[in-house]
This record gives structure tokens, C-alpha cells and sequence, in this order.
């Protein structure tokens, strides 16, 4: 193995930490949102999807911190094969690769859990739907 094997993941460890930077900051913005409409109107909907929502930061906080593992890593590897250190350099590659697919796994599990989130919303305006015209008017005689 060369020198530029592992440098080969960069890019690609580089994109998918500000992918995850950029859902860690989403669902924060996401979570302060629902806080505040929680306090004004408890909304059983709010409520379950900031448990939805949680469940998500912890998996984002673990994608972060797999991927950050993966790119150090992949940056010890290069390190081992600078210093001629094969087999060092091997064995800290092969272990970047598995940070790299658990974190991949973290995502997956984490777009899964916002799929359900969005289920759950979807659900809520079903409910409401059923109650009201297309332009959010109740029907006549309609408590």
C-alpha cells in the first residue's frame, strides 16, 4: 500500500463531516422551534417528536465523532507508511475504514429515525385534515 491510498479518503471524510455539521445544526434549529410551540400549546405531536429528535442528536454526536475517528485514522495511517511502518500503516487503515462504515451506520440509523419523525407529522395533519376543508376551515356544523 502507498502513501496515497489512504489520503484517497479525505475528500470523502472531509464532505461527510460538514454533511453531519450541517444535520447537527438543522436539528437544533428543529428542536428550539418545537421548545418554543411546546410552552406556548403542549402538543402531543411536539412532544413526540422532540423524542424523535433527541434520539437523532445522539446519533448525529455519534456519526461525528466515528467520522472525526475515521479521518485521524486515516491521517496516523499516512503517518505509518511515511515512516516506512507497513503494517502500521495497514492495520490504522483498515481501522479507519471500519470507524468510517460505523459511522455510515450511525446515518443510516439516523435518516430512518427522521423518516419516522416526518411520519409522525405526516400522521398529525391526516388527523387535522379530517376536520377541516382544504382551506383549514371547519365544516359547517362541525364542533
Amino acid at each position: 500500500m502507498t502513501l496515497t491510498t489512504p489520503a484517497l479518503l479525505f475528500p470523502a471524510i472531509s464532505l461527510l463531516l460538514l454533511a453531519y455539521t450541517n444535520r447537527f445544526l438543522v436539528l437544533s434549529q428543529i428542536i428550539r422551534k418545537l421548545a418554543d410551540e411546546e410552552k406556548t400549546h403542549h402538543q402531543e405531536v411536539a412532544t413526540r417528536q422532540i423524542e424523535l429528535l433527541h434520539k437523532r442528536v445522539v446519533l448525529t454526536k455519534y456519526m461525528q465523532v466515528a467520522g472525526v475517528l475515521s479521518f485521524l485514522l486515516c491521517t496516523l495511517s499516512m503517518f505509518g507508511l511515511y515512516l516506512h511502518l507497513e503494517l502500521a500503516g495497514v492495520v490504522l487503515f483498515g481501522a479507519s475504514l471500519i470507524s468510517l462504515s460505523l459511522s455510515l451506520i450511525f446515518s443510516l440509523w439516523e435518516v430512518l429515525i427522521s423518516t419516522n419523525a416526518l411520519n409522525v407529522q405526516v400522521a398529525a395533519l391526516g388527523q387535522k385534515g379530517g376536520n377541516e376543508d382544504g382551506a383549514g376551515r371547519k365544516p359547517p356544523g362541525a364542533v
